[in-house]
């Protein structure tokens, strides 16, 4: 597997990251123990070091498992955790990007996990209520402690990352190097405002749902009677809403460059993830070997240029404004004149 830098950190982490939801809990979607161990050994043997995980996940389990797990394997491991989301239904304040929420559950990640530190800590989801300079002054404060190294952004609005990096660079606080963010074969709006600004602040984008719940494996139908059918956390509710139209053509088109190229589809799908033009890490999850293995199988799948082409056109992202009339030729006669400038501006694709 090879590694990549991870943003503005210099971070070494492989182009994979180990995705920890489905460890622990006790629901459907979750595994036993015993696989979730084959998976997290198979990650590591295939050179993987970026794993991840939430402290809401299995509402602690899935960091408690891996405290179990990583012993010595701890200090070549990049892992990353995450808070903000409320872990005590009776208590209004256990969720939230505000300071008191940072610091309680910094700790019961760290003691979970048994170690004093984490490299990278994730604000799930922005709140909408915490003060920008909070978040900020707060996250600086785990870093000048040790107790995190880096810090990255989860779900919240491109303009609301660069506002709070900007005010952190101004008062010479930890800014965010990461992104996670949806991204997949057919979720791709993010292309348009997050990818030019990943470059410009030089911010690693890691993909969460690269495979879109599963809908893009290929294992799940949706019959007349709009049931789905198919084992898995799409049998459940969360299927009507995740087997739209839209996603299952573009699930047939994936089976298709699958089948063609005799490779899974899950492979396929994240083989085109490791090569867009903007460097993205897919987060991977498994609930088994067979489903792991899989995963692995895309870092050794060279797409062509006639592949990607066609998986590019599954499912190719609505221009967004004003970006699509800043790249017209006719406004760049309007602005430059009849001059050629040699460079690539940030709304440019190719």
């Amino acid at each position: 597997m090879k590694l990549r830098l991870l943003g503005s950190s210099s971070l070494r982490v492989s182009e994979l990251c180990l995705g920890s939801m489905t460890f622990g809990g006790t629901a459907h979607l979750y595994a036993e123990e015993e696989d979730c161990r084959t998976v997290y050994d198979a990650y590591l043997s295939a050179g993987g070091n970026f794993i991840d995980t939430a402290d809401m996940y299995g509402m602690g389990a899935s960091e408690s498992m891996l405290g179990r797990f990583m012993g010595e394997d701890r200090e070549r491991i990049i892992l990353a955790s995450k808070y903000s989301m409320n872990t005590d239904p009776a208590d209004p304040n256990a969720g939230g990007n505000h300071r008191a929420n940072m610091v309680r559950s910094l700790e019961g990640s760290l003691k979970r996990l048994k170690t004093d530190y984490l490299d990278l800590y994730w604000v799930h989801a922005a709140d909408g209520l915490t003060p920008p300079l909070e978040v900020m002054r707060a996250l600086d404060d785990q870093v000048r402690l040790g107790k995190i190294l880096h810090v990255g952004i989860s779900n919240a609005p491109s303009w609301w990352v660069a506002a709070m990096n900007a005010a952190a660079a101004e008062r010479g606080w930890t800014q965010f190097t990461a992104f996670q963010l949806q991204y997949n074969l057919a979720e791709r709006t993010i292309e348009n405002a997050f990818f030019p600004l990943a470059k410009f602040q030089d911010m690693a984008i890691t993909a969460w749902s690269p495979l879109l719940f599963g809908a893009l494996t290929g294992k799940y139908t949706v019959a007349k009677d709009g049931s789905v059918e198919g084992e898995g956390r799409l049998g459940g509710p969360m299927g009507g809403r995740m087997l739209t139209p839209h996603n299952l053509k573009v699930a047939q088109g994936l089976q298709t460059v699958a089948d063609r190229l005799g490779a899974a589809p899950a492979t396929v799908a994240l083989a085109w993830l490791l090569h867009r033009p903007a460097p993205v890490i897919p987060i991977v999850g498994a609930r088994n070997l067979k489903q792991m293995e899989q995963n692995l199988a895309c870092v050794g799948l060279e797409l062509d240029a006639d592949t990607l082409a066609e998986l590019e056109g599954l499912s190719p992202p609505a221009p967004t404004f004003p970006e699509s009339l800043l790249a017209m030729p006719p406004l760049r006669t309007m602005v430059h004149g009849s001059a050629l400038v040699d460079r690539l501006v940030p709304w440019d694709t190719d």
